[in-house]
């Protein structure tokens, strides 16, 4: 029955209705996790692009190139070689029908609607790599691998990368010109709009790019591409002026050899001319550009190992630029790229700093937790819970009785300055914070050991005082081990005052 194209035309818009209905309704719906979400924006995407392939082939229907469409509607119109006759096309559409019904006898209207509604439910399929985490963190391990081992990268710490592998522009240009760097720059690019695409798909990367290339293309034209600033002029080319040394102001090549052979050798290297060869070699190769532009020159005046390729005895620059101009269009998408996923990196580094001060065993205690957690969400955690006092939540996803909470002394806050000024509510946090990794890693970075004589201090400044202090100590015990003085000498016994924990002894000084 649906094998006529008007059929097909009704049915493709019908389609499309139902996915627009199902869109709204949909995200009508708030998820109750980020996975939920992640979900929802994908089942969103998958509909869009089946509306968008749907609506072009009804596009390619009503163009009606073949003139299919038009034909069968005048054969409903009963139009036909003979002529015009109404009421033997109608007889012969419902002797159609009538045989297609005597051969299917059984057959039922079926109701699209439900097939539809089971999508809400579908749960869409999403790689992510576990250190993706489902889509938490960036997975830069094998661009960081080919970032080290390049003549263009260092050796740095992974957590440092995540920080500099967006800075393009502090990379040599020298080095940018390689095929090495071209690669890195595709495959970091390529990974990025993947996970992009992955975690946020209902974003329009396409425009975002077609916008970055627009803009990029009248920087680059202006001469107002971050580092690329003196490779092009404003019409793309390699400049052919280089005033090391002015040629206006000689008129033989006797008065140019008076300047001197170092600084006609800088000369020549700026030109890209070879720079050997005798005081008067290098001053008549010079002159020869007063006059003549660089790409009339013949190419033997050329230095070897300069990136250029001659036709027809010219010297052709615009495949260089053009190269050039690929490489800073690709770190302009990828500035982009980090531009929005710049939240997601800077959670990827805290998480890196993190797992840094945890054990194997912790690690994956936390993962299995945050697994437990994310499956347990449901939408019941959607309903307001009636908390005026904003006490703590329990295990069960309550607010926790009062008298437990003034038990614990969880209105009580304690800041500490070595962990970024952050917050600790009730005691027992407190102590405890100081054994897990956050306060750990602050005292690393102090360059002080964590050991039990920092308890209980968080001031910056108090920690370096009583390090001070604690490195006398050893050395006094030093030197009472090792130089046997006189057991009759002592010192007055030094005492460090702290406002949190009052009076600590710190021994006797010899």
């Amino acid at each position: 029955m649906s094998s006529t194209l008007l059929e097909v035309t009704r049915a493709a818009h019908e389609e499309v209705e139902r996915f627009e209905r199902l869109i709204v309704k949909d995200l009508q719906n708030e998820p109750a996790s980020s996975k939920d979400r992640l979900f929802q924006s994908h089942r969103v995407r998958n509909m869009i692009d089946t509306i968008t392939s749907t609506t072009e082939k009804l596009v390619e229907i009503y163009e009606d190139k073949d003139n299919a469409r038009k034909d069968e509607i005048a054969a409903l119109g009963g139009q036909t070689a003979a002529g015009t006759n109404v009421f033997s096309a109608f007889y012969d559409r419902l002797k159609e029908i009538r045989e297609y019904h005597r051969r299917h006898p059984a057959a039922k209207v079926v109701d699209a609607g439900e097939d539809f509604e089971e999508l809400l439910k579908e749960e869409p399929r999403i790689e992510f790599s576990g250190e993706e985490a489902s889509g938490r963190y960036l997975d830069l391990h094998e661009l960081y691998n080919q970032f080290i081992n390049s003549k263009f990268g260092e050796p740095i710490e992974y957590s440092a990368y995540l920080d500099v592998f967006s800075q393009t522009d502090k990379i040599p240009r020298k080095l940018k010109s390689t095929r090495q760097y071209r690669d890195y720059l595709e495959s970091l690019l390529e990974y990025l709009i993947y996970f992009f695409q992955r975690t946020d798909p209902l974003q329009d990367l396409d425009r975002m790019f077609s916008k970055v290339v627009t803009d990029f293309g009248e920087q680059w034209t202006n001469g107002e591409v971050l580092e690329w600033e003196s490779e092009v002029q404003e019409n793309g080319h390699i400049p052919t002026q280089h005033p090391v040394i002015d040629l206006d102001f000689y008129s033989t090549v006797e008065e140019l050899m008076e300047v001197g052979a170092e600084k006609l050798k800088e000369a020549l290297a700026a030109l890209g001319l070879k720079t050997g060869g005798t005081l008067q070699q290098r001053a008549e190769r010079l002159f020869l550009t007063k006059n003549t532009p660089l790409e009339q020159l013949d190419r033997k005046h050329f230095a070897k190992g300069q990136r250029r390729s001659e036709q027809n005895g010219v010297v052709a620059a615009p495949q260089e630029v053009e190269n050039w101009k690929e490489i800073a269009l690709l770190e302009a998408k990828i500035k982009k790229l980090c531009e929005l996923l710049d939240e997601t990196i800077v959670r990827t580094k805290e998480n890196i700093e993190k797992k840094q001060a945890l054990t194997y065993e912790e690690m994956e205690a936390e993962r299995e937790e945050e697994d437990i957690q994310a499956d347990t969400e449901s939408d019941d955690d959607e309903q307001q819970i009636y908390n005026p006092l904003k006490l703590p939540m329990g295990w069960d996803g309550k607010p926790i009785p009062y008298w437990l909470y003034k038990l614990h002394g969880l209105g009580q806050e304690f800041k500490c300055e070595i962990c970024g000024n952050h917050s600790y509510w009730g005691r027992r946090a407190f102590e405890r914070h100081f054994k897990e990794w956050r306060h750990q890693h602050g005292m690393r970075c102090l360059g002080i050991p964590n050991t039990k004589n920092f308890n209980e201090i968080t001031s910056i400044k108090v920690c370096f005082s009583l390090n001070f202090f604690v490195e006398r100590i050893s050395l006094s015990n030093f030197i009472v081990t090792n130089c046997n003085p006189q057991p009759s000498i002592k010192f007055p016994t030094l005492w460090f005052f702290h406002s949190g924990i009052g009076c600590v002894n710190l021994g006797w000084i010899c």
